[in-house]
């Protein structure tokens, strides 16, 4: 591994000198295992940035002043160990993100007349041309279906296990797996916008990202740097101005654990996160989560499938039954893309209706569609005065069928509830829906569930920014456009992805991959343990080198012991955060 080339010279540099003696060996040892941080440092410096490592720096300086060659070249190998060991570290945390990368080809085969068969790079390729994707390999952008149909994998993007079925014309995503027969597609979205990109995009932005605990980190190193430099004083004084002793103290505090440790375990939760199907954009938003109090709910597509359903079918004309209502209203819907539309063509199949045609079907935003079916006209509209979601059938002015329609609670709706009430979490449903719906909701779920309905866009942005107010930490879990300002106004804003990256994605700082509502407990359990883990080390790290400070002080631990225990406490609190990228939910 790359990572351990210099560490690896340096020890060969010091079984050199034990063997010569050579000050100038010595020199070049010191110096190459701790160039790095001498030139972050000066960096720093120059940007006028406080930087951490001014204790590391002070050791090697006096180790070489005080001729004390094999404790530099020791702290040098530490030093290098330790930052070499982060960007391992930190390579497997990141290893969501390559993944993530390698899934996606770099060359496309092209479907185009000109140059059919031809292999161009995926940055080449243009909205418009047509590629070809062979069984078992991954959607690489965004495509309408050319061929007559298709099998795929969507599990990527959505967590269903089940394969997808799609026909000729309908919109292909990019990460998704073509499970069946090769297929074509015309590309719809280039690289930089696909959708599958952007969730690439999602997971680096977060990994780059500094975080409060990060931060938090800095500052807790800030006060360990003037406690340090304290007792290195007080250990010069009262030692008659010994600089060993001094040499010792600063060799067993450098603040490694607090530098490398709280990141690593940061990125190692947004890993974790990422093998469950959660993409955590932000690192704060991780920090945050761990300490909401309040979690709000959207309801429709959130708490709900937000695909209706057809539940029941009432004829008033004695000479149709259900079957044939359903058959002639498949008929006419079956050329509507509205979602209720749907619901009756998949009932239609679930009883078995006849398969008929209509003719002349005409779709009128906010009237309905109308179509011939058997030689008779007729009209599917929303149904006036109804509770909830309904369609009538009607014919020649008279009413024939009324279709009633239902959301249903997404599975382990109930289950997740309780979860957050256990952890004493207040829970609050926001929703545009009508009260008489949503109170339906809230007798499903309990009692103890708080719901606001009739709710406008900026209604529901006003109740997050007055929870606030009181001190609240807020997390909101949305799924539209209409969530977008009180997602982005959250603490923590949360959405289920949904097959376009929308508004309310753009606005959140956690997307769940599909629709499945455990994914909210879930990423509560390792936004809490992660922030423990990185909470571990930081305390952990300030406190061992305290208490070794302490003993180097009064002349228990020497310089060259107190270099490895140093490096000793680095590398047990960095195998304390690299646990944060193996939390299980």
């Amino acid at each position: 591994m790359r990572e351990f080339i210099v560490p690896v010279v340096v020890f060969l540099g010091i079984l050199g000198y034990l063997i010569t003696k050579n000050p100038i060996l010595a020199w070049i040892i010191t110096l190459l295992g701790s160039f790095e941080l001498f030139k972050d440092t000066i960096s720093s410096v120059l940007k006028k940035q406080f930087a951490l490592d001014y204790i590391a720096i002070l050791a090697v300086l006096l180790s070489l002043f005080t001729g004390q060659y094999l404790v530099a070249m020791i702290l040098s190998l530490m030093i290098a160990s330790g930052r070499n060991l982060e960007k391992y570290a930190q390579k497997r945390a990141k290893k969501s993100l390559t993944a993530l990368i390698e899934r996606i080809p770099d060359k496309v085969t092209l479907w185009e007349k000109d140059h059919p068969g031809e292999e161009l790079k995926l940055k080449n390729i243009k909205v418009n041309m047509e590629i070809f994707i062979k069984k078992g390999e991954v959607v690489p952008l965004d495509g309408s279906l050319i061929s007559l149909g298709a099998v795929l994998d969507e599990s990527s993007l959505t967590g269903e296990s089940a394969f997808v079925e799609k026909v000729s014309g309908e919109q292909i995503f990019s990460g998704t797996i073509n499970m069946g027969v090769p297929i074509a597609l015309k590309v719809t979205k280039t690289q930089g916008n696909s959708t599958y990109n952007k969730i690439v995009e999602m997971v680096r932005e977060a990994q780059e990202e500094k975080s409060p605990m990060v931060r938090l980190a800095d500052k807790y190193s800030g006060y360990f740097t003037i406690i340090t430099l304290a007792i290195a004083a007080l250990a010069f004084i009262f030692s008659n101005f010994d600089l060993m002793r001094v040499l010792s103290v600063l060799a067993i505090a450098t603040p490694c654990p607090l530098i490398i440790a709280t990141p690593i375990a940061l990125l190692g939760g947004v890993n974790s996160a990422a093998k469950n199907r959660v993409i955590i954009k932000r690192l704060s938003a991780l920090e945050a989560l761990s300490r909401i109090n309040i979690l709000i709910f959207d309801k429709t597509g959130t708490l709900t499938i937000g695909k209706p359903i057809l539940k029941k079918v009432e004829i008033l004309f004695k000479n149709l039954d259900e079957k044939k209502a359903l058959a002639i209203a498949a008929a006419i819907e079956r050329n509507s893309l509205h979602p209720l539309a749907k619901a009756v063509v998949e009932f239609g199949k679930i009883k078995n209706a006849p398969v008929l045609h209509a003719r002349d079907v005409a779709e009128t935003i906010g009237l309905g569609i109308t179509g011939v079916v058997e030689e008779e006209k007729y009209l599917l509209s929303k149904r006036k005065g109804e509770v909830g979601m309904a369609i009538e059938l009607s014919s020649k002015g008279k009413t024939l069928a009324i279709f009633k329609f239902e959301d249903e609670i997404k599975a382990n709706s109930k289950e997740v509830i309780n979860f957050f009430q256990n952890q004493n979490m207040k829970m609050l449903i926001l929703t545009g829906d009508k009260k008489v719906e949503a109170q339906k909701l809230v007798k499903s779920l309990g009692e103890d569930v708080e719901i606001k309905a009739e709710l406008k866009p900026e209604e529901k942005l006003k109740e997050v920014e007055n929870l606030k107010k009181e001190g609240r930490v807020v997390a909101m879990v949305g799924d539209g456009i209409n969530d977008a300002p009180a997602l982005a106004a959250s603490d923590v804003g949360i959405v289920f992805s949904n097959e376009e990256q929308t508004a309310a994605s753009e606005a959140a700082d956690i997307v769940f991959l599909g629709g499945e509502f455990a994914s909210i407990p879930i990423s509560y359990n390792i936004a809490k343990k992660t922030i423990n883990i990185a909470k571990q080390s930081i305390i952990g790290g300030i406190g061992l080198s305290v208490v070794g400070m302490v003993f180097a002080s009064v002349g228990l631990i020497p310089p060259i012991f107190g270099a490895i225990l140093q490096e000793g406490v680095d590398v047990v609190v960095i195998l304390n955060a690299i646990r944060a990228s193996r939390i299980n939910s």
